[in-house]
């Protein structure tokens, strides 16, 4: 039997683009500091959902969009795109991976273990799918260029 389980995730520190943080006017501790702008995409490239990675560093999506919009953040927003066109591809190969060779999972019948349970998430794999290639991606694919 196969068991599959979540990748493990690459040593993203040595991923991850090299960017220039947005250059901010005001410079507040509680806002978008350099640190904070690569911790988010850190956390960008690690989960590929904007809230969690905003929550990560304390911030939120909104204020990242925001950042993101703001005039000088052309290398903070290509990483982004990156970081996240990566992402999407990690989960898309593990639901590919699941739906080629599905899970294994202990049975349980009165608390005594009583085999195993082979399943294919097929459902699952073709909403994924369909999810992933229904919408083009907003910007670009990772090739340096930013669609205007």
């Amino acid at each position: 039997m196969h068991e599959s389980s979540p990748p493990d995730p690459p040593d993203i520190e040595d991923e991850l683009p090299d960017f220039t943080p947005v250059p901010l006017t005001r410079h507040r501790h509680d806002g978008w500091t350099p640190e904070r702008q690569r911790g988010f995409i850190a956390a960008l490239a690690e989960s590929g959902v904007v809230a969690r990675a905003a929550r990560s560093v304390g911030m939120s999506g909104a204020s990242a969009y925001n950042l993101r919009r703001r005039p000088g953040a052309e290398s903070f927003a290509l990483a982004w795109t990156i970081v996240e066109y990566e992402a999407r591809e990690r989960a898309l190969d593990f639901v590919i991976d699941q739906f080629r060779h599905g899970s294994t999972r202990p049975r349980f019948y009165r608390g005594k273990f009583v085999g195993t349970i082979h399943r294919y998430e097929t459902r699952m794999a073709l909403a994924a799918v369909r999810a992933a290639f229904s919408v083009p991606p907003r910007r670009c694919v990772p090739t340096g260029k930013v669609d205007e």
